[in-house]
């Protein structure tokens, strides 16, 4: 064990304890005026310490492991999300949670991301490189990731859904998909937003009547938000207009600590979550963000590297799918605030308020770190 701690990656773990200071810092800021939340230090070091606990067990764990036991967790997902949209707490219209003891809260739909990339990563090693056959290969994986993303699209939870999709383009590609078979999916996608797009806007009032019936229809606001932003009214438009505000107001260095003038007068909707980036830009500036940002890359960089150096296609595969998921989640995430992205709920990696969130976070970069530990061992996962 202990030299299986020698060889962790003193570079990741470092840049994973500079997030949790930049995120302490930024959730106080925002929630230190906001009347509905009120920041809890104890909390907060209560689950830094589990993360951390979390991190180190699983990354101490041999990654082929988890591969082989990966169908497990894919099906304990499963039932987790079945159970979360019959029993669970709804939270903004959205069922996603379980309440659990110490008033925490755990998102299935987040643990679900992780171990949907294992049961690809497992699914896809069995190729070893070959070239992924449609009804073998492409059909199956297709079906492993349209369970998990109705389920969670129905909760309803549009953006982790999203997210499922993103993975399993990333992994596809990276798992020798054939040039036609992705070329065929590449029209149809664009296809299919082209009729999205036509249906959306020559049906908007049937549309959207029929969402709001189900409960949906902060969904029709969210996507005019983004599709014509000058005919949106102001009540659905204002975060992403006053976002935008407060990120250039930011300018080169900011406004200071602690004295950002959108954040601290609450014209910032959830800033300790979604838009926690906003409190970034107009508190610490260009600057700040261009840190965090030049910390998002040496990680993404850093994790590329491993899945180069990994000489198991499996250890490769599950990195690329988590180097998907943080790509998406940050691009998405400031991309919104910025409205050049449509406005959805996903949260910025690490950064923003969400015990789950963290948690998935942390034990996704565990298994990355289990990967490069392991890598130089004898493969004992077979298929």
């Amino acid at each position: 064990m202990l030299q299986k701690l020698k060889n962790i990656d003193l570079l990741i773990v470092a840049i994973l304890l500079s997030f949790m200071v930049i995120s302490t810092l930024l959730v106080y800021s925002a929630t230190l005026d906001d009347p509905n939340i009120v920041f809890d230090m104890k909390k907060t070091i209560t689950i830094y310490v589990i993360c951390i606990l979390a991190f180190l067990g699983v990354a101490l764990v041999d990654y082929r492991v988890l591969l082989k036991i990966s169908p497990y967790f894919y099906g304990a997902g499963l039932i987790l999300l079945i159970l979360v949209y019959k029993f669970g707490l709804e939270i903004n219209s959205a069922k996603s949670w379980f309440q659990l003891p110490g008033n925490l809260l755990f998102q299935p739909a987040e643990f679900m991301k992780l171990m949907l990339i294992l049961a690809l990563a497992a699914f896809m090693a069995r190729r070893q490189g070959e070239k992924l056959l449609f009804l073998t290969d492409i059909v199956p994986i297709g079906f492993i990731v349209l369970i998990p993303f109705v389920l969670v699209l129905i909760q309803p939870d549009l953006g982790n859904a999203v997210i499922f999709l993103v993975v399993l383009v990333g992994m596809l590609w990276i798992g020798n998909i054939k040039y036609t078979h992705f070329l065929i999916g590449f029209l149809l996608v664009i296809a299919g937003l082209f009729l999205f797009y036509y249906l959306f806007t020559h049906f908007h009032d049937p549309i959207q009547q029929y969402l709001k019936l189900q409960g949906k229809g902060h969904w029709v606001t969210r996507i005019d938000t983004f599709i014509d932003p000058d005919n949106a009214s102001k009540d659905h438009s204002f975060q992403v207009v006053n976002s935008i505000k407060a990120i250039g107001s930011g300018g080169l260095s900011g406004e200071r600590y602690l004295q950002g003038t959108s954040v601290h007068r609450n014209f910032i909707p959830y800033a300790y979550s979604d838009s926690i980036f906003v409190v970034l830009a107009e508190e610490f500036g260009f600057v700040g963000s261009s840190v965090l940002l030049l910390l998002y890359f040496v990680l993404i960089y850093r994790m590329i590297l491993i899945s180069i150096q990994c000489h198991d296609k499996g250890g490769a595969y599950v990195i690329v799918g988590v180097v998907s998921m943080f790509v998406f989640q940050i691009f998405e995430n400031v991309g919104m605030l910025l409205g050049i992205m449509p406005l959805t709920g996903i949260t910025l990696p690490f950064i923003s308020y969400g015990g789950t969130s963290l948690l998935l976070n942390m034990m996704s970069m565990a298994v990355v770190v289990s990967i490069r530990i392991h890598q130089e061992k004898e493969p004992t996962f077979r298929t």
